[in-house]
């Protein structure tokens, strides 16, 4: 298994997954030509993509997810409520073969296993997603404003984790947000700062990690350093085996 990511943060955001010959994209926050321009990046071709999972609707994380799959014929999976909320989306007179799923049922794409949970977040019916193998697991949480005993469970024992460290607090606050925007994104429903991934971190059987990436950070009121101590710290690790995912370049292959 080997994961990569093609941009994270509020301009866009698309994660690859990678067992034997499927490759699954995690959501779609770019146009079809920048798609192709970042995947080729990775050496990928959109053909060669088995399918495409959305999170949820907003977006920088589905406007381009149903261009992409109507253009290369590329079957897409997400929750019911995400659907509803994506239908603005997709083209007049699709063939796309789109696939419902419950965020507490494991199902199997290919050769990658996927188990999708529940998060909080301000979106219709949000689904994060660990991938496995069959021996090596993958765990991915964006998009989330606070924790839940079932993410620290689904997260626990993972190989590899990419982990959402939206903000810093102190940036945040002294930032140019207007105040129900600092209010939304600080908030319960909003996204995890780099203290509260770190708690969160804390909780989680950590004795397989190999990966550890940190995802989706503001522009404007985070910086990779403070998210790299927050995290370094809690494994006990130098800062510089903490990952970042970019937003203009992702991070390239890891192999778990």
């Amino acid at each position: 298994m080997r994961f990569a990511s093609l941009g994270s943060g509020s301009a866009g955001n698309a994660t690859l997954v990678e067992v034997g010959q499927s490759r699954l994209l995690l959501d779609c926050g770019f146009s079809v030509r920048e798609m192709v321009v970042r995947l080729a990046r990775l050496s990928i071709a959109p053909e060669q993509l088995t399918g495409i999972l959305i999170t949820h609707e907003h977006d920088d994380h589905a406007r381009g997810a149903f261009k992409l799959a109507a253009k290369y014929d590329i079957p897409v999976w997400l929750s019911y409520g995400t659907f509803k909320m994506c239908e603005r989306y997709i083209p007049d007179a699709h063939t796309i073969r789109i696939e419902l799923i419950d965020s507490h049922t494991d199902f199997n794409v290919n050769e990658i296993g996927v188990s999708p949970f529940p998060v909080p977040h301000d979106a219709r019916e949000p689904t994060q997603f660990t991938f496995t193998d069959g021996q090596s697991k993958l765990g991915v949480l964006t998009d989330v404003g606070s924790s839940t005993p079932h993410i620290e469970r689904v997260l626990s024992g993972c190989d590899a984790l990419v982990l959402e460290c939206n903000h810093d607090r102190t940036m945040l606050e002294k930032g140019p947000y207007a105040k129900p925007l600092k209010d939304r994104v600080g908030g319960r429903l909003g996204h995890l700062d780099n203290q509260s991934a770190a708690q969160l971190l804390a909780k989680l059987d950590n004795s397989k990690l190999k990966h550890i990436v940190a995802a989706h950070l503001s522009e404007k009121n985070n910086t990779p350093v403070h998210a790299k101590l927050a995290l370094s710290t809690v494994l006990n690790c130098t800062q510089d085996w903490v990952g970042i995912a970019e937003q203009t370049l992702g991070f390239d292959w890891r192999a778990i």
